[in-house]
Protein backbone atom coordinates (compact mmCIF):
# COMPACT_ATOMS: atom_id res chain seq x y z
CA UNK A 1 0.00 0.00 0.00
CA UNK A 2 1.64 3.00 -0.82
CA UNK A 3 0.59 6.19 1.65
CA UNK A 4 0.21 9.76 0.21
CA UNK A 5 -1.67 13.12 1.21
CA UNK A 6 -2.97 15.21 -1.91
CA UNK A 7 -3.43 19.06 -1.92
CA UNK A 8 -4.53 21.67 -4.34
CA UNK A 9 -3.02 25.25 -4.68
CA UNK A 10 -5.20 27.75 -5.26
CA UNK A 11 -4.16 28.19 -9.12
CA UNK A 12 -5.30 24.90 -9.68
CA UNK A 13 -1.50 23.15 -9.19
CA UNK A 14 -2.44 19.42 -7.72
CA UNK A 15 0.16 18.22 -4.98
CA UNK A 16 0.82 14.93 -4.35
CA UNK A 17 3.53 14.14 -1.24
CA UNK A 18 4.56 10.56 -0.38
CA UNK A 19 6.99 10.00 2.85
CA UNK A 20 9.27 7.69 2.79
CA UNK A 21 12.13 8.22 5.91
CA UNK A 22 13.89 4.96 4.47
CA UNK A 23 16.36 7.29 2.14
CA UNK A 24 18.05 10.55 2.23
CA UNK A 25 16.71 11.85 -1.26
CA UNK A 26 13.63 13.33 -2.00
CA UNK A 27 11.77 12.70 -5.59
CA UNK A 28 10.45 16.04 -7.15
CA UNK A 29 8.25 14.82 -10.18
CA UNK A 30 6.14 17.41 -12.72
CA UNK A 31 3.59 15.86 -14.60
CA UNK A 32 1.85 17.86 -17.44
CA UNK A 33 -0.92 17.01 -18.86
CA UNK A 34 0.00 17.51 -22.41
CA UNK A 35 1.51 14.99 -25.05
CA UNK A 36 1.17 14.48 -28.28
CA UNK A 37 -2.68 14.10 -28.93
CA UNK A 38 -3.15 17.25 -27.86
CA UNK A 39 -0.96 19.04 -30.99
CA UNK A 40 -2.60 20.61 -34.31
CA UNK A 41 -1.95 18.04 -36.82
CA UNK A 42 -0.30 20.44 -38.88
CA UNK A 43 2.45 21.36 -36.68
CA UNK A 44 2.92 18.21 -34.25
CA UNK A 45 6.37 17.31 -32.58
CA UNK A 46 5.42 20.41 -29.69
CA UNK A 47 5.07 18.12 -27.03
CA UNK A 48 8.54 16.78 -27.31
CA UNK A 49 10.58 19.76 -28.60
CA UNK A 50 8.95 21.31 -25.20
CA UNK A 51 10.79 18.47 -23.32
CA UNK A 52 13.94 19.54 -24.88
CA UNK A 53 13.31 23.29 -24.25
CA UNK A 54 12.26 23.07 -20.89
CA UNK A 55 15.99 22.64 -20.66
CA UNK A 56 16.99 25.33 -22.02
CA UNK A 57 16.73 27.98 -19.93
CA UNK A 58 14.08 29.95 -17.56
CA UNK A 59 13.07 33.44 -16.63
CA UNK A 60 15.21 33.67 -13.57
CA UNK A 61 17.88 30.29 -14.48
CA UNK A 62 19.62 30.50 -17.26
CA UNK A 63 20.76 27.27 -16.60
CA UNK A 64 18.85 24.69 -15.31
CA UNK A 65 20.84 21.98 -14.98
CA UNK A 66 24.26 23.78 -13.09
CA UNK A 67 22.27 24.29 -10.45
CA UNK A 68 20.89 21.05 -9.82
CA UNK A 69 24.51 19.38 -10.16
CA UNK A 70 25.45 21.77 -7.70
CA UNK A 71 22.84 20.92 -5.05
CA UNK A 72 24.23 16.95 -5.79
CA UNK A 73 20.72 16.16 -7.72
CA UNK A 74 20.24 14.59 -11.08
CA UNK A 75 17.61 14.72 -13.49
CA UNK A 76 15.41 13.52 -16.46
CA UNK A 77 12.48 13.99 -18.87
CA UNK A 78 10.15 12.09 -21.38
CA UNK A 79 7.24 12.81 -23.29
CA UNK A 80 4.21 10.20 -24.55
CA UNK A 81 1.87 10.89 -26.41
CA UNK A 82 -0.23 11.09 -23.66
CA UNK A 83 1.64 12.96 -21.21
CA UNK A 84 4.87 14.69 -20.49
CA UNK A 85 6.88 14.21 -17.14
CA UNK A 86 9.96 15.94 -15.41
CA UNK A 87 11.75 14.55 -12.30
CA UNK A 88 14.66 14.84 -10.44
CA UNK A 89 16.20 13.41 -7.18
CA UNK A 90 18.52 15.37 -4.82
CA UNK A 91 19.97 14.96 -0.93
CA UNK A 92 16.24 15.91 1.02
CA UNK A 93 18.09 19.19 2.47
CA UNK A 94 18.70 21.02 -0.93
CA UNK A 95 14.67 19.95 -1.73
CA UNK A 96 13.98 23.98 -1.90
CA UNK A 97 16.62 23.81 -4.99
CA UNK A 98 14.03 22.07 -7.22
CA UNK A 99 11.07 23.79 -5.94
CA UNK A 100 12.89 26.85 -7.25
CA UNK A 101 14.11 25.31 -10.56
CA UNK A 102 10.85 23.30 -11.96
CA UNK A 103 8.16 26.49 -10.55
CA UNK A 104 10.55 29.19 -12.53
CA UNK A 105 10.61 26.88 -15.94
CA UNK A 106 6.60 26.72 -15.11
CA UNK A 107 6.03 30.61 -15.05
CA UNK A 108 7.98 30.94 -18.35
CA UNK A 109 10.78 29.60 -19.92
CA UNK A 110 13.19 32.12 -21.25
CA UNK A 111 11.95 32.78 -25.13
CA UNK A 112 14.53 33.12 -27.12
CA UNK A 113 15.02 32.54 -31.07
CA UNK A 114 18.59 31.14 -29.97
CA UNK A 115 16.98 28.58 -27.51
CA UNK A 116 14.61 27.34 -30.28
CA UNK A 117 17.09 26.92 -32.69
CA UNK A 118 19.70 24.99 -30.80
CA UNK A 119 16.42 22.75 -29.59
CA UNK A 120 15.14 22.59 -32.54
CA UNK A 121 18.60 21.21 -34.32
CA UNK A 122 18.75 18.61 -30.90
CA UNK A 123 14.90 16.99 -32.08
CA UNK A 124 15.67 17.18 -35.87
CA UNK A 125 18.93 15.38 -35.60
CA UNK A 126 17.25 12.73 -33.33
CA UNK A 127 14.27 12.39 -35.71
CA UNK A 128 16.68 11.79 -38.83
CA UNK A 129 18.73 9.49 -36.64
CA UNK A 130 16.07 7.23 -34.76
CA UNK A 131 13.00 7.50 -37.57
CA UNK A 132 14.36 8.01 -40.90
CA UNK A 133 17.91 6.80 -41.32
CA UNK A 134 17.57 3.88 -38.96
CA UNK A 135 16.77 0.53 -40.29
CA UNK A 136 12.74 -0.51 -39.29
CA UNK A 137 12.98 3.42 -37.83
CA UNK A 138 9.76 4.31 -39.76
CA UNK A 139 7.97 1.40 -38.70
CA UNK A 140 5.18 3.21 -35.93
CA UNK A 141 4.77 6.12 -38.00
CA UNK A 142 3.61 4.07 -41.03
CA UNK A 143 2.11 1.83 -38.81
CA UNK A 144 -0.21 4.56 -36.49
CA UNK A 145 -1.10 6.05 -39.81
CA UNK A 146 -2.19 2.45 -40.89
CA UNK A 147 -4.50 1.93 -37.76
CA UNK A 148 -5.90 5.43 -36.98
CA UNK A 149 -7.89 7.36 -39.18
CA UNK A 150 -8.48 9.97 -37.01
CA UNK A 151 -7.50 10.06 -33.92
CA UNK A 152 -4.52 11.93 -32.97
CA UNK A 153 -2.42 8.82 -31.99
CA UNK A 154 -1.97 8.60 -35.33
CA UNK A 155 1.24 10.55 -35.25
CA UNK A 156 4.26 9.23 -33.10
CA UNK A 157 5.46 11.57 -30.62
CA UNK A 158 8.67 12.72 -31.96
CA UNK A 159 5.95 14.67 -34.67
CA UNK A 160 4.38 13.55 -38.17
CA UNK A 161 6.72 14.81 -40.00
CA UNK A 162 10.29 16.70 -39.76
CA UNK A 163 8.90 20.10 -41.42
CA UNK A 164 6.74 20.77 -38.53
CA UNK A 165 9.64 20.91 -35.97
CA UNK A 166 11.51 23.03 -39.08
CA UNK A 167 9.00 25.03 -39.34
CA UNK A 168 8.11 25.97 -36.32
CA UNK A 169 8.22 29.81 -34.79
CA UNK A 170 8.91 31.26 -31.81
CA UNK A 171 4.73 32.06 -31.18
CA UNK A 172 3.93 28.68 -32.08
CA UNK A 173 6.25 27.64 -29.10
CA UNK A 174 4.78 30.32 -26.49
CA UNK A 175 1.20 29.29 -27.45
CA UNK A 176 2.01 25.79 -26.95
CA UNK A 177 3.53 26.69 -23.62
CA UNK A 178 0.80 29.02 -22.23
CA UNK A 179 -1.81 26.64 -23.73
CA UNK A 180 -0.27 23.64 -21.43
CA UNK A 181 2.74 24.40 -19.25
CA UNK A 182 0.10 25.86 -16.09
CA UNK A 183 -0.32 25.13 -12.33
CA UNK A 184 -3.77 23.45 -13.58
CA UNK A 185 -2.94 21.52 -16.24
CA UNK A 186 0.48 20.10 -13.63
CA UNK A 187 0.81 17.52 -10.99
CA UNK A 188 3.77 17.77 -8.17
CA UNK A 189 4.77 14.27 -6.82
CA UNK A 190 7.19 14.81 -3.82
CA UNK A 191 8.66 11.68 -2.36
CA UNK A 192 11.39 10.86 0.28
CA UNK A 193 11.94 11.65 3.98
CA UNK A 194 9.64 14.84 3.92
CA UNK A 195 6.78 16.09 5.75
CA UNK A 196 2.95 17.01 4.25
CA UNK A 197 3.72 21.23 6.35
CA UNK A 198 7.15 21.18 4.55
CA UNK A 199 5.96 20.42 1.20
CA UNK A 200 2.94 22.67 1.47
CA UNK A 201 5.14 25.66 2.44
CA UNK A 202 7.39 24.88 -0.42
CA UNK A 203 4.71 24.39 -2.84
CA UNK A 204 2.63 28.17 -1.84
CA UNK A 205 5.91 29.78 -1.49
CA UNK A 206 7.64 28.74 -5.23
CA UNK A 207 4.57 27.32 -7.02
CA UNK A 208 1.43 29.46 -5.58
CA UNK A 209 2.46 33.10 -7.26
CA UNK A 210 2.10 31.31 -10.77
CA UNK A 211 -1.12 32.65 -12.68
CA UNK A 212 -3.23 29.49 -12.87
CA UNK A 213 -3.90 30.16 -16.56
CA UNK A 214 -6.65 28.85 -18.47
CA UNK A 215 -7.82 25.33 -17.69
CA UNK A 216 -7.32 22.91 -21.08
CA UNK A 217 -10.22 21.07 -21.64
CA UNK A 218 -9.21 18.03 -23.87
CA UNK A 219 -12.06 17.28 -26.61
CA UNK A 220 -10.08 14.87 -28.82
CA UNK A 221 -12.25 13.11 -31.95
CA UNK A 222 -12.93 9.65 -31.09
CA UNK A 223 -11.36 6.95 -33.40
CA UNK A 224 -14.49 4.89 -35.31
CA UNK A 225 -14.57 1.18 -34.56
CA UNK A 226 -12.39 -0.77 -37.01
CA UNK A 227 -14.17 -3.02 -39.13
CA UNK A 228 -12.25 -3.71 -41.90
CA UNK A 229 -8.52 -5.42 -41.88
CA UNK A 230 -5.69 -2.79 -43.40
CA UNK A 231 -2.44 -4.11 -44.53
CA UNK A 232 0.84 -2.38 -46.51
CA UNK A 233 3.25 -3.77 -47.79
CA UNK A 234 7.16 -1.44 -47.32
CA UNK A 235 10.15 -2.52 -49.12
CA UNK A 236 13.49 -0.94 -47.16
CA UNK A 237 17.03 -1.11 -46.50
CA UNK A 238 17.44 -3.47 -43.37
CA UNK A 239 18.70 -6.98 -42.69
CA UNK A 240 15.75 -8.70 -42.14
CA UNK A 241 12.46 -9.06 -43.03
CA UNK A 242 9.70 -8.16 -40.36
CA UNK A 243 6.29 -8.55 -39.49
CA UNK A 244 4.15 -5.79 -37.55
CA UNK A 245 0.13 -6.52 -36.67
CA UNK A 246 -1.45 -4.43 -34.25
CA UNK A 247 -5.09 -4.60 -33.23
CA UNK A 248 -7.12 -1.80 -30.91
CA UNK A 249 -7.45 -2.30 -27.73
CA UNK A 250 -9.32 -1.51 -24.29
CA UNK A 251 -8.60 2.47 -22.86
CA UNK A 252 -6.18 2.20 -19.73
CA UNK A 253 -9.09 2.78 -17.64
CA UNK A 254 -11.43 0.43 -19.55
CA UNK A 255 -12.21 -3.19 -17.89
CA UNK A 256 -10.71 -5.15 -20.73
CA UNK A 257 -7.27 -3.49 -20.03
CA UNK A 258 -6.67 -5.57 -17.73
CA UNK A 259 -7.27 -9.16 -19.77
CA UNK A 260 -5.59 -7.44 -22.57
CA UNK A 261 -2.30 -6.75 -20.76
CA UNK A 262 -2.33 -10.16 -19.40
CA UNK A 263 -2.66 -11.95 -22.97
CA UNK A 264 0.56 -9.85 -24.01
CA UNK A 265 1.98 -11.34 -21.21
CA UNK A 266 1.08 -14.94 -22.11
CA UNK A 267 1.43 -14.39 -25.95
CA UNK A 268 4.45 -12.87 -26.04
CA UNK A 269 6.45 -11.83 -23.23
CA UNK A 270 9.85 -13.52 -22.92
CA UNK A 271 11.32 -16.53 -23.84
CA UNK A 272 8.40 -18.70 -22.02
CA UNK A 273 5.47 -17.21 -23.78
CA UNK A 274 3.89 -18.87 -26.50
CA UNK A 275 4.72 -17.06 -29.42
CA UNK A 276 8.31 -17.24 -28.48
CA UNK A 277 8.00 -21.22 -28.23
CA UNK A 278 5.98 -22.17 -30.95
CA UNK A 279 8.00 -19.52 -33.90
CA UNK A 280 11.16 -19.14 -32.76
CA UNK A 281 12.40 -22.57 -30.95
CA UNK A 282 9.80 -24.86 -32.30
CA UNK A 283 8.99 -23.64 -36.12
CA UNK A 284 12.22 -21.63 -36.32
CA UNK A 285 9.89 -19.42 -38.32
CA UNK A 286 10.87 -16.07 -36.01
CA UNK A 287 14.37 -15.15 -34.80
CA UNK A 288 12.51 -12.86 -32.34
CA UNK A 289 9.37 -12.42 -31.30
CA UNK A 290 7.27 -10.43 -29.26
CA UNK A 291 3.46 -9.06 -27.78
CA UNK A 292 3.47 -5.75 -25.97
CA UNK A 293 0.96 -2.69 -25.74
CA UNK A 294 1.55 0.92 -25.15
CA UNK A 295 -0.38 1.05 -22.17
CA UNK A 296 -1.93 3.99 -24.31
CA UNK A 297 -4.20 6.19 -22.25
CA UNK A 298 -6.88 6.18 -24.44
CA UNK A 299 -8.23 3.01 -27.04
CA UNK A 300 -4.50 1.63 -28.08
CA UNK A 301 -2.63 -0.80 -29.91
CA UNK A 302 -1.86 -4.89 -29.22
CA UNK A 303 1.24 -5.76 -30.87
CA UNK A 304 2.51 -8.92 -32.24
CA UNK A 305 6.18 -7.77 -33.86
CA UNK A 306 8.68 -10.36 -35.20
CA UNK A 307 11.72 -10.59 -37.14
CA UNK A 308 11.90 -13.59 -39.85
CA UNK A 309 14.65 -15.92 -40.03
CA UNK A 310 16.26 -15.29 -43.20
CA UNK A 311 14.84 -17.88 -46.33
CA UNK A 312 11.88 -18.16 -44.86
CA UNK A 313 8.54 -16.62 -46.57
CA UNK A 314 6.12 -13.74 -45.15
CA UNK A 315 3.08 -15.73 -46.29
CA UNK A 316 4.30 -18.49 -44.01
CA UNK A 317 5.79 -16.87 -41.03
CA UNK A 318 2.44 -14.77 -41.00
CA UNK A 319 0.24 -17.95 -41.41
CA UNK A 320 1.70 -19.15 -38.57
CA UNK A 321 1.50 -16.02 -36.27
CA UNK A 322 -2.70 -15.72 -37.26
CA UNK A 323 -2.79 -19.71 -36.01
CA UNK A 324 -1.39 -19.76 -32.88
CA UNK A 325 -3.94 -16.44 -32.67
CA UNK A 326 -6.59 -18.91 -33.70
CA UNK A 327 -5.40 -21.81 -31.53
CA UNK A 328 -6.15 -18.75 -28.14
CA UNK A 329 -9.61 -18.23 -29.93
CA UNK A 330 -10.69 -21.77 -30.05
CA UNK A 331 -8.96 -23.24 -27.02
CA UNK A 332 -8.19 -19.95 -24.42
CA UNK A 333 -5.89 -20.47 -21.93
CA UNK A 334 -5.28 -22.71 -18.95
CA UNK A 335 -5.60 -21.36 -15.13
CA UNK A 336 -2.18 -22.30 -14.50
CA UNK A 337 -0.78 -19.86 -17.38
CA UNK A 338 -3.19 -17.25 -16.24
CA UNK A 339 -2.08 -17.68 -13.05
CA UNK A 340 1.54 -17.77 -14.27
CA UNK A 341 0.79 -13.74 -16.17
CA UNK A 342 -0.87 -12.57 -13.17
CA UNK A 343 2.18 -13.30 -10.88
CA UNK A 344 4.83 -12.24 -13.31
CA UNK A 345 2.77 -8.80 -13.57
CA UNK A 346 2.75 -8.48 -9.70
CA UNK A 347 6.45 -8.81 -8.76
CA UNK A 348 7.19 -6.84 -11.83
CA UNK A 349 4.92 -3.72 -10.12
CA UNK A 350 6.44 -4.78 -6.61
CA UNK A 351 9.78 -4.82 -7.88
CA UNK A 352 8.48 -1.25 -9.72
CA UNK A 353 7.71 0.08 -6.17
CA UNK A 354 10.95 -0.34 -4.54
CA UNK A 355 12.53 2.55 -6.62
CA UNK A 356 11.09 5.67 -5.50
CA UNK A 357 11.59 7.46 -8.69
CA UNK A 358 9.39 5.29 -9.58
CA UNK A 359 6.77 5.49 -6.74
CA UNK A 360 6.75 9.32 -7.60
CA UNK A 361 6.07 9.03 -10.90
CA UNK A 362 3.31 6.62 -10.61
CA UNK A 363 1.37 8.49 -8.60
CA UNK A 364 1.93 11.49 -10.72
CA UNK A 365 0.32 9.36 -12.93
CA UNK A 366 -2.74 7.96 -11.85
CA UNK A 367 -3.48 11.30 -10.65
CA UNK A 368 -3.32 12.39 -13.90
CA UNK A 369 -5.92 9.10 -14.84
CA UNK A 370 -8.39 11.01 -12.19
CA UNK A 371 -7.05 9.33 -8.67
CA UNK A 372 -3.61 8.89 -7.43
CA UNK A 373 -4.98 5.96 -4.82
CA UNK A 374 -5.78 4.05 -8.26
CA UNK A 375 -2.45 3.07 -7.79
CA UNK A 376 -2.98 0.93 -5.11
CA UNK A 377 -5.96 -0.90 -6.33
CA UNK A 378 -4.44 -2.13 -10.07
CA UNK A 379 -3.45 -5.65 -8.73
CA UNK A 380 -6.82 -6.38 -7.43
CA UNK A 381 -7.97 -5.54 -10.93
CA UNK A 382 -5.82 -7.91 -12.70
CA UNK A 383 -6.39 -10.38 -9.91
CA UNK A 384 -10.07 -10.27 -11.00
CA UNK A 385 -9.62 -11.41 -14.29
CA UNK A 386 -10.95 -15.05 -15.07
CA UNK A 387 -10.10 -17.43 -17.91
CA UNK A 388 -13.30 -16.90 -19.55
CA UNK A 389 -12.95 -13.19 -19.05
CA UNK A 390 -9.47 -12.98 -20.89
CA UNK A 391 -10.74 -15.30 -23.96
CA UNK A 392 -13.80 -12.73 -23.92
CA UNK A 393 -11.56 -10.10 -24.40
CA UNK A 394 -9.19 -12.23 -27.15
CA UNK A 395 -12.38 -12.56 -28.93
CA UNK A 396 -13.35 -8.75 -29.04
CA UNK A 397 -9.30 -7.75 -30.09
CA UNK A 398 -8.31 -10.28 -32.57
CA UNK A 399 -12.12 -9.73 -34.20
CA UNK A 400 -12.28 -9.61 -38.07
CA UNK A 401 -11.75 -6.67 -39.49
CA UNK A 402 -9.86 -4.98 -36.51
CA UNK A 403 -6.36 -5.99 -37.84
CA UNK A 404 -3.62 -3.67 -38.90
CA UNK A 405 -0.64 -5.75 -41.02
CA UNK A 406 2.70 -4.13 -41.83
CA UNK A 407 4.95 -6.64 -44.13
CA UNK A 408 8.60 -5.22 -43.84
CA UNK A 409 10.58 -6.61 -47.18
CA UNK A 410 14.61 -6.27 -47.34
CA UNK A 411 15.54 -5.12 -50.15
CA UNK A 412 18.03 -6.93 -51.57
Amino acid sequence: MISFDRFTLDNGLTVIVHPDQSTPMAVVNVMYNVGARDENPEKTGFAHLFEHLMFGGSINIPEYDEPLQMAGGENNAYTTNDLTNYFLQLPVQNLETAFWLESDRMLSLAFSEKSLEVQRKVVCEEFKEHYINKPYGDVWHKMRELAYTTHPYRWMTIGKELKHVEDASLQDVKDFFFKHYTPSNAILAVAGPVTVPQVKTLAEKWFGPIPAGKKYERTLPREPRQTEDRSRDVQANVPLDALYKTWHMPARLEDGYYAADLITEIMGAGGSSRLFQSLVKEQQLFSNIECYHFGSVERGLMTVEGKLVKGVSMEKAEAAVEAEIEKLLNNGVTEAELQKAKNKTESVVAFEDMSLMNRANNLAFYELLGDAALMNTELAKFQTVTVDGLLSEAREIFRKGNCNTLRYFAAN
